[in-house]
């Protein structure tokens, strides 16, 4: 499985749990050490990308942003929409994808981000492959403990976006809710996910084990298998107990790829 990845997503680029150094290396080196997944680089998302999801306005406004912490900020939240972009144009052909990205984005609407958000790279990459491709209609599953108000402000109105944000008190709940709404969900071409492991059970959520991130990423393979010709790509959201967020992240995509 592809998993997408630049050197820069390491480099702190706010004082945000999301982006404080030491966030994305435990994870790094637990993929790196299995040799089904290859990591390949991602370039900056085109501008004109980036504008099919946010304002000229909200773009500036980053951009004036950028300036209050050593010139990092847009360069790394324009890489991670970038990290969106190669993500669903591997899995548009079919392949699995897994974009270890931040800054997160799933927070971030039309003109306005909250949430350690700046840009919306769910909402980056399905509408660049509205506008590219065929993938015109998407399941998205946002497992993050907090609820993807971005993706719905973007995507919702749109229709051809069924966005699920579970919420359950015991693990068994959570993961039946998945399954239900997974086994109803309505035709699409694609299935996303805005992979955030704060609902972690040694996380803020405390709530999910490893086991039920394997659950959950087999659950959305074999929907795309049977579903969407195998097109499946996921993009990292929450998740601060950067230890345990790395198992969790490598319990999920053994589970998706």
């Amino acid at each position: 499985m592809k998993i997408i990845f630049d050197s820069k997503y390491l480099e702190e680029y706010d004082h945000t749990p999301a982006g404080e150094a030491g966030r994305l290396e435990p994870a790094l080196k637990a993929l790196k050490a299995d040799p089904q997944y290859i990591f390949i680089n991602p370039k900056p998302a085109p501008i004109v990308a980036i504008e099919r999801a946010h304002s000229i306005n909200h773009i500036k406004n980053i951009k004036k942003e950028n300036h209050s912490f050593k010139n990092k900020l847009f360069d790394i939240a324009r890489l991670a929409a970038g990290g969106s972009i190669l993500c669903a144009n591997i899995a548009k052909n079919g392949n699995p994808a897994f974009g270890l990205i931040r800054p997160p984005g799933h927070h971030a609407s039309y003109d306005s981000c909250w949430g350690f958000c700046y840009f919306n790279n769910i909402a980056v990459s399905l509408l660049h492959l509205r506008e590219t491709s065929g993938c015109k209609r998407a399941f998205i599953l946002d497992f993050d403990l907090h609820v993807g108000d971005g993706n719905i402000n973007i995507l919702e109105p749109l229709k051809d976006y069924e966005i699920l944000n579970p919420h359950a008190n015991n693990e068994e709940s959570y993961l039946k809710i998945v399954k239900n709404k997974l086994d109803n969900a309505r035709d699409c071409d694609i299935i996303v996910a805005s992979a955030g492991f704060d609902q972690g059970i040694d996380d803020w959520g405390r709530l999910l084990s490893p086991d039920a991130y394997f659950q959950i990423g087999t659950m959305m393979k074999e929907f795309a298998e049977k579903r969407c010709n195998g097109r499946r790509y996921a993009l990292l959201e929450g998740g601060y107990n950067f230890k345990k967020m790395a198992i969790n992240i490598k319990s999920f995509c053994e589970g998706f790829r």
